[in-house]
């Protein structure tokens, strides 16, 4: 086997590089979501139709991981990310100087190939970085969305509220173009490229197809009204059109061809661990965490009466936990092991969805919501892990990109949920005429109470995982490779390795 030397001087510059570009991207996420209704406003549209912004943004992500993620593995990984990261910056460019509603909102559509940026990144890191810097990496990526996270809600909060929503883009656009020229520039190609395999279009559009409706009628469904026509027939649809993508994805990989949604790679225990892990848990999240944004908002004496900055600001505590824990995991990951630290982690963020179920008030609450971002932390942080080491280099933009995929549709899931569990329980008061219903802390403890359950689920699914690190797993670099891939040996004679 030709032996690769590691340059760790480039694997320390590239790691920060990548920490810089979740960040700016969450950055540009979180900031929108305080800003909707002056984008309503201004824009002379109704909140249900402003819910657009968000929802295509997701709705193109998910659909194209994927293929992404399969175009990185033929063409190279940096090849691929230089593209991602000129459109997007060119997609937040414009965005901020939208003319109309139809513009930003397709504009917002471009913006969802920026979903596949971290995929890629991680899938870069496990080829490129030295095993030891692998976990801290990844755990450093994983605690960067509560970086971006936490500068996001309060500042985009502040800049929307003092000069208007297009501004928080245009702070943006000078931070998104220089990570662009960075990414181009210095970052190098990956060593695995295999541009001799055809891609799967057809399957990446049947994949596409119902990805789409699914992700659609889930984000609008509480706009739309969960039993109306619309909801119920796109999500029906999309669900049945899943069926002959998976015909037509086995017909074509016993064919010899390598398909889009890799059913064999699926089905490797370590990565569908990983999957339905973060699936249940993102639902669980996302669920829990607009309640909590609900609570924060909504007036006394069922919440704490708080304007949109200072919700913002309250936020802080969960993104700081996620920063401390998700560092910290990194750096004991290596010896104590992926699947302890993923059990852990999810513990522990079902004792804070209990606590918070519980009513505290707003200083436990802060308090509650970091003990749940550290344990999110520590959980995203080992099962990410679990993942890029589980898996060959040849499927790792695939396989990165499937678990994209599969977060974001339980982030789809959760945020509806969370809808219709807030608007079962509640109280109304009249005031000059207006009725206003708030949940009652009645909804709020259901909902947090699902999200612990949820990552109760997650921690009894690692259980099933094969350790892929530990005391047990230490060795040479050699025999630790054997271990993540026993193909190891052989992938570098079957790929065409770029640069040497």
């Amino acid at each position: 086997m030709e032996e690769h030397v590691y340059d760790k001087k480039y694997a320390n510059f590239v790691m920060a590089l990548l920490a810089m570009i979740i960040v700016a991207v969450m950055y540009v996420e979180g900031m929108l979501t305080p800003s909707l209704p002056s984008i309503a406003e201004g824009f002379g549209v109704t909140v249900g139709q402003v819910s657009l912004v968000l929802s295509t943004y997701l709705i193109t992500g998910v659909a194209l991981s994927p293929v992404v993620g399969k175009l990185a593995d033929i063409y190279g990984k940096k090849k691929m990310m230089s593209i991602v990261m000129i459109i997007y910056a060119v997609a937040v460019s414009v965005t901020g100087f939208s003319p109309n509603f139809t513009f930003m909102v397709l504009s917002r559509a471009v913006q969802g190939v920026g979903l596949t940026i971290m995929p890629l990144g991680m899938a870069l890191i496990r080829e490129e970085f030295p095993k030891e810097m692998v976990p801290k990496a990844q755990a450093l990526i994983s605690g960067m969305f509560g970086a971006g996270f936490a500068i996001s809600l309060p500042l985009g909060s502040l800049i929307s509220n003092t000069y208007g929503w297009r501004w928080t883009y245009h702070t943006a656009i000078p931070f998104i173009v220089a990570l662009a020229i960075l990414t181009i520039w210095k970052v190098r190609e990956s060593r695995y490229r295999r541009p001799d395999v055809k891609v799967d279009y057809i399957g990446a559009i049947s994949l596409a197809v119902p990805l789409t409706l699914v992700v659609l009628a889930l984000s609008e469904g509480s706009q739309w009204g969960w039993t109306s026509t619309l909801t119920l027939g796109m999500a029906t649809l999309g669900v049945i059109l899943f069926i002959p993508m998976f015909l037509y994805e086995s017909h074509y990989h016993k064919k010899g061809g390598e398909a889009i949604f890799d059913l064999k790679l699926l089905g490797e225990r370590n990565v569908l661990v990983t999957n339905v892990t973060l699936t249940i848990a993102g639902l669980g999240m996302y669920l829990s965490m607009q309640a909590l944004s609900y609570k924060f908002e909504t007036p006394a004496p069922y919440g704490f009466g708080l304007d949109i900055l200072d919700t913002g600001v309250s936020m802080v505590a969960f993104a700081v936990g996620m920063i401390i824990f998700a560092v910290v995991t990194g750096k004991i990951i290596s010896r104590v092991g992926i699947k302890p630290l993923a059990i852990v982690g999810s513990l522990i963020a079902v004792m804070g969805f209990l606590l918070l179920a519980t009513s505290p008030d707003y200083d436990l609450t802060l308090v509650y919501e970091f003990v749940i971002g550290s344990g999110m932390a520590i959980m995203n942080a080992s099962l990410i892990n679990l993942l890029v080491l589980s898996v060959e280099a040849r499927n790792m933009g695939l396989a990165t990109s499937m678990n994209s995929t599969f977060r974001y549709l339980g982030s789809s899931i959760g945020a509806p949920i969370a809808g219709a569990v807030l608007s079962a329980y509640v109280v109304t008061e009249a005031t000059n005429n207006t009725v206003f219903a708030f949940p009652t802390n009645t909804a709020y403890s259901y909902a947090f109470i699902i999200g612990a359950a949820a990552f109760v689920v997650s921690a009894l699914l690692v259980t099933f995982a094969k350790e892929m690190l530990g005391k047990r797993m230490v060795g040479s670099q050699e025999e630790n490779d054997a271990v993540v891939n026993p193909d190891a040996v052989t992938e570098r004679s079957e790929y065409q390795v770029g640069g040497e």
